[in-house]
């Protein structure tokens, strides 16, 4: 046994290298003077040797076998070294039993990638196919980036408005007019655009390194990729194509400052996380990190020793079991600490509360020690409370008062109503009040809620009103794949039209949409583009898509202003009144914090023919004035005379937005009305009006 000393002296020598045991608390590879520590964890392996690359080398040019008496239980640990680290790539091989059956494919002559490995080499290029021989290594990076004191207190829920964006699609087209298109660059270059709109939390689809070259495939001439990228090869490492430039021995140096410069822009950052896959696929997929290490540990199996798929991507990650819970925790707590990330979306998250046979836990300990982690105490964890394996938790998702959700329920209920379908009123109060039944004041309440109409998944705001149907036949599966039940209207015609009424029927019914998502209780989330109308053409599952479909157009910022000075008119009024957002100090007029209305004030109408709903929020601003909001929403096909509630006198109704006036939706500057208006008012065909009280005397917006 090696004998240990005070500093990190070499003690052996093995294959021509001074060695050492290492760090064997921290997992991964590790700068120390003089040299590198390698820890990894196996619990079934019998040998494992640490592979040393030249940059960009294929074949290792040293084979370190980790001596048995480095190792201490499941886990080995060493430090090489005098290594020159601007010139190394390492990985792992290990070598054990071989029974498929019970899970145990262990194979010597697969070079595995770390699984915490902090940067991933040789796909720094978009849509590059790696040369033949390609296997996947690891860099070893040091943390030495200047935050700047960048850090602000953490954003309360009901104060958000998320934005949700693709690193590649955001800036990617030449109408972006930035110098790097398609990178976290390029988000930076667009950040005061962002700030002027008006959002201030950023979610980031997935930024972990993934190929997107894996199922390549040509459709008409045309090359898809795993575009979107939820197919994560490594949860540590940022994905090196996404920034603008070559970061050897700096990897991840561009995304670091995108966050510090999100944070100085008075915004958070929030990651799309996936842990319930990876990219390995099932028997028929890759080999390359998970599966060498110890594949009946890190993915559910079957009695037969396969994969189970409840995430509809070839394996699903076995989170509850105590080494991925451990792994899983490692990685939020890497990025909270050395990314300064503020939050995290879980794509399939209740895939996190399966058991190893994937029946549902009733209280998943991942889940458990997530909401209760203290380096993970002031960030948002939002799941989508769903899987690929039917199973639906909206509403009932484990959240020890920690967890918001994406409010599937929200979506599904408010695009039925805001079209005109019937029976949907009472849902439709429901979701705007703050979901109340499926998140009880008394227990969770409304800031578990993430309010979306749209999301990277369906259609665009601009595609709910232009298309009946999908229309995904550039993906290749004949319009098979993608939701097709998406509650959508064409407005009366498929697709791109000329046709005025149309257009102006379908920007009215985006404002609409975007009227009632900022005037709900919870957390209000869009698209990137749905400010401006962007389209994908009616393709609701753009995955594949790394195109014109997917990519931005900001062109359509200017030709659709008039969607874009509404989005930051409604973000402006929600951030304004604080009674939107929350309960605040109760209104001296003796109005109820919250009240419903039909076409007669203070009679609430949610009959099977209801196509109206007011809802009246009322409360104080912090400098004590009144702070009261009337959001009235007709979705019937005619106009409506409505009561309003009376205001007390010295009070009248102020008009904030009208979709009903078309182009003059957001008035210059209404001074107010004559008090016999102030009872009632006309509100046009489909359209949504926001009122707001204000004193006479002061008569302003």
């Amino acid at each position: 046994m090696p004998q240990y000393t005070d500093d990190f002296r070499p003690l052996d020598t093995i294959s021509g290298f001074s060695v050492r045991p290492g760090l064997y608390e921290e997992f991964g590879a590790r700068l120390i003077p003089g040299g590198v520590s390698f820890t990894l964890h196996s619990q079934e392996a019998a040998s494992c040797e640490l592979l040393l690359f030249h940059h960009n080398e294929n074949e290792p040019y040293a084979k370190i076998p980790i001596p048995d008496r480095y190792r201490i239980g499941n886990v080995y640990s060493i430090i090489v070294f005098d290594l020159d680290t601007r010139d190394l790539e390492y990985a792992f091989s290990i070598d054990g039993p071989y029974d498929p059956k019970k899970g145990l494919i262990f194979d010597k002559t697969k070079y595995l990638l770390d699984i915490y490995a902090k940067a991933v080499t040789g796909q720094g290029t978009w849509g590059s196919k790696p040369e033949s021989g390609f296997r996947y290594k690891a860099r070893v990076v040091s943390d030495n980036f200047n935050w700047d004191d960048c850090c602000h207190p953490p954003i309360p829920m009901e104060d958000l408005i998320i934005y949700e964006l693709h690193v590649r699609g955001f800036t990617r087209d030449a109408s972006s007019g930035v110098t790097a298109p398609g990178t976290f660059q390029g988000i930076m270059e667009k950040l005061p655009y962002l700030e002027d709109l008006g959002v201030n939390a950023i979610e980031l689809m997935p930024i972990f390194e993934f190929d997107e070259m894996r199922n390549q495939r040509s459709v008409d001439g045309k090359m898809l990729l795993d575009y979107w990228g939820y197919n994560p090869v490594s949860f540590f490492a940022p994905n090196t194509s996404y920034a603008s430039k070559s970061e050897h021995n700096h990897e991840g140096r561009e995304l670091k400052t995108l966050i510090r410069t999100i944070k100085e822009h008075g915004m958070e950052v929030y990651l799309d996380v996936v842990f319930n896959h990876t990219a390995e696929g099932n028997e028929r997929g890759g080999f390359f990190s998970f599966k060498g290490f110890d594949n009946h540990i890190y993915y559910m199996l079957t009695p037969e020793g396969f994969y189970y798929n409840f995430s509809g991507c070839g394996n699903t990650l076995n989170c509850n079991h105590p080494i991925v819970q451990q792994l899983i925790l490692d990685c939020l707590r890497y990025w909270t600490i050395h990314y300064h990330v503020d939050g995290f979306r879980f794509d399939l998250a209740s895939i996190l509360g399966r058991s190893e046979d994937g029946t549902p836990l009733h209280k998943p300990p991942l889940l458990e020690s997530l909401s209760y982690d203290p380096v993970l105490a002031s960030a948002k964890l939002i799941a989508e409370a769903w899987d690929a394996g039917g199973l639906y938790q909206v509403g009932s998702f484990s959240s020890w008062n920690r967890w918001a959700e994406w409010n599937g329920k929200y979506r599904d209920d408010m695009r039925r109503f805001l079209k005109g379908d019937d029976n949907t009123a009472a849902a439709a109060v429901k979701r705007i009040t703050g979901s109340p039944d499926l998140y009880p004041p008394a227990t969770r309440g409304y800031n578990s809620s993430v309010n979306f109409l749209t999301c990277h998944d369906g259609f665009t705001l601009y595609d709910l009103y232009s298309y009946n149907e999908k229309h995904n036949e550039a993906n290749g599966w004949n319009n098979t794949d993608g939701d097709s039940n998406n509650n959508s209207w064409n407005c009366g015609i498929e697709g791109e039209t000329d046709d005025p009424d149309i257009l102006a029927l379908r920007f009215r019914m985006i404002k609409n949409a975007c009227a009632v998502l900022m005037c709900s209780r919870g957390t209000p989330m869009f698209f990137a583009g749905d400010e401006f109308g962007n389209t994908q053409y009616g393709n609701n599952n753009a995955y594949c898509q790394d195109n014109h479909i997917s990519w931005l157009d900001w062109s359509l910022l200017e030709k659709n202003r008039e969607i874009h000075a509404f989005f930051r008119r409604m973000i402006a009024i929600r951030r304004s009144h604080p009674v939107i957002r929350r309960e605040t100090v109760p209104s001296s007029t003796g109005f109820p914090p919250v009240s419903v209305h039909g076409t007669e004030a203070w009679k609430n109408e949610t009959a099977s023919y209801t196509h109206y709903i007011g809802i009246m929020y009322a409360g104080k601003h912090d400098d004590g004035t009144e702070d009261i909001i009337y959001l009235a929403v007709n979705t019937y096909w005619e106009p409506l005379t409505i009561g309003l509630p009376r205001l007390p006198e010295g009070f009248c109704w102020n008009l904030l937005v009208d979709t009903g006036r078309g182009k003059e939706s957001i008035p210059e500057r209404v001074s107010g009305w004559k008090e016999a208006a102030c009872h009632s008012v006309t509100i046009g065909a489909r359209a949504v009006i926001v009122l707001g009280a204000v004193e006479i005397k002061e008569q302003s917006v």
